[in-house]
């Protein structure tokens, strides 16, 4: 494999991952889709929380010190999860990718009329 499409082998690395792991996100019924999306938001909530803890964010405590290093590894970490809850969802990285230029539009476009108010009918093409 001489140049991989990046976020395609993202995707590989971590379904490879999941199935090392017993997690086979191919074979989920909808009670098992429930179980797993549950299951990665929780660990995305507490990946942030662990984010969170790498910023000086106590203003009474003067002993913190931003750990950038750390932080980087969480970024990876939220990656990680957020990728196979994509894949529980039964998105590919194309889909991903796709989604995104499409949300990205979406954002764009609510900046350009001011954002007033919420249209949820907006994002439903994606």
């Amino acid at each position: 494999m001489s140049n991989p499409d990046k976020l395609n082998e993202l995707f590989r690395m971590q379904r490879s991952l999941n199935q090392r792991i017993g997690v086979d996100l191919d074979k989920l019924d909808e009670a098992g889709k429930t179980k797993w999306v549950l299951n990665y938001t929780r660990a995305m909530t507490q990946e942030m929380a662990e984010l969170t803890d790498s910023v000086p964010w106590k203003w009474w405590a003067k002993y913190q010190k931003f750990d950038e290093q750390n932080a980087r590894v969480e970024v990876i970490d939220l990656f990680h999860f957020l990728i196979s809850l994509a894949q529980v969802l039964g998105m590919s990285a194309d889909d991903v990718f796709a989604a995104y230029v499409k949300k990205n539009e979406v954002n764009f476009q609510r900046q350009e009329s001011g954002y007033k108010e919420k249209d949820h009918a907006d994002s439903a093409h994606i």
